[in-house]
């Protein structure tokens, strides 16, 4: 089977005289400039949105991450006080007194 198209010497395709050549990436841009700049703004746009969207998520996760810490903070405040207490507590116990006394040096307790 033969195409209808004529064929050229050099085995390609002949495009009759009045046809054109189709144009470049580059011609066809500048023929539609208009369009070519309103695709590249709305392709930065979107890729603003998307940035601007994973910095919400990583701005919630950090909100997250931020309120776990202080739980655990509190956490330990309150255990280390505790741990404290009892040591004082025991320190109190004994009869001389020097133990209390070095204790309280450490922990920087004014209180007598």
């Amino acid at each position: 089977m033969e195409s209808s198209e004529p064929q050229s010497a050099d085995g390609g395709v002949r495009r009759p005289i009045g046809q054109r050549k189709p144009l470049g990436l580059f011609a066809n841009a500048m023929k539609m400039k208009h369009s070519f700049i309103q695709f590249f703004a709305m392709t930065g746009i979107l890729m603003l949105s998307c940035r601007s969207l994973g910095q919400k998520y990583r701005i919630h996760n950090l909100t997250e991450d931020n309120a776990s810490l202080r739980e655990e903070q509190e956490g330990l405040t309150s255990r280390m006080n505790r741990i404290k207490e009892a040591l004082l507590a025991e320190a109190a116990i004994e009869p001389t007194g020097a133990f209390a006394a070095r204790l309280r040096l450490l922990f920087g307790d004014d209180s007598v």
